[in-house]
């Protein structure tokens, strides 16, 4: 994440912050992990959920907010961490791609999730979602 993070700071005129959602290392002070958040984040969220990895589906887990405050996730290679939101995301109808760098796929992800090795597949699918989204918005006000 540090990556992506710093990516995506490092976009010139880009539209957005790098927020960072933080688990919580020391529940008892309420304080992250070391090395939470990475340098790129600029606005950091502390939470006190202590889950992550494997038990990223634990209702005591910070994946559940990176999910539902996403419009659209893009899911690169990872590890359980990653398939744990993935799963999420799959579970509360959240417009999902992943991206690969190859043909082949995530172990820990189901084959009914979309995926792509294409830099303009992934371009047209965050779009026609962020679209649509943005018509359901519309009709709702």
């Amino acid at each position: 994440m540090a990556a992506v993070s710093r990516a995506f700071r490092l976009v010139p005129e880009r539209k957005g912050l790098v927020l960072g959602i933080l688990p919580c290392g020391d529940v008892e002070a309420g304080r992250p992990p070391a090395g939470y958040p990475n340098a790129s984040v600029e606005i950091a969220i502390a939470t006190h959920l202590p889950h992550s990895g494997a038990a990223g589906i634990d209702p005591l887990s910070r994946n559940h907010i990176n999910v539902l405050t996403s419009d659209v996730i893009v899911a690169l290679p990872g590890g359980a961490g990653t398939a744990s939101e993935v799963a999420l995301a799959v579970r509360y109808g959240r417009p999902i791609i992943v991206y690969l760098e190859c043909d082949e796929g995530m172990a820990e992800i189901s084959d009914d999730v979309p995926s792509t090795t294409s830099l303009a597949e992934l371009k047209r699918f965050v779009d026609a979602e962020l679209r649509r989204l943005r018509g359901l918005v519309r009709r709702s006000e």
